[in-house]
């Protein structure tokens, strides 16, 4: 089942800490990937924070700065 939705989640990340975001859109913890993909032909995307703060990551997966979102669920 598919969970993404179409607004942004806020995330406070913290700097040089490994991050997995989910690409599925299966995750119970959504916008982090919690394994729920497997099975599937998608994989987390892996990422570091550069720097400490508040992130809006894409909830809705048409995003073109994944795991960032650019607004893109705006125009869905």
């Amino acid at each position: 089942m598919n969970k993404k939705v179409n607004h942004p989640a806020k995330a406070g990340l913290e700097q040089d800490k490994i991050y997995a975001w989910c690409s599925c859109g299966r995750s119970e913890k959504l916008p982090f990937c919690d394994g729920l993909h497997k099975g599937t032909e998608f994989k987390p995307l892996i990422f570091k924070a550069e720097k400490s703060a508040e992130y809006n990551l894409c909830n809705c997966g048409n995003t073109r700065k994944k795991p960032f979102c650019d607004g893109k669920h705006n125009k869905l």
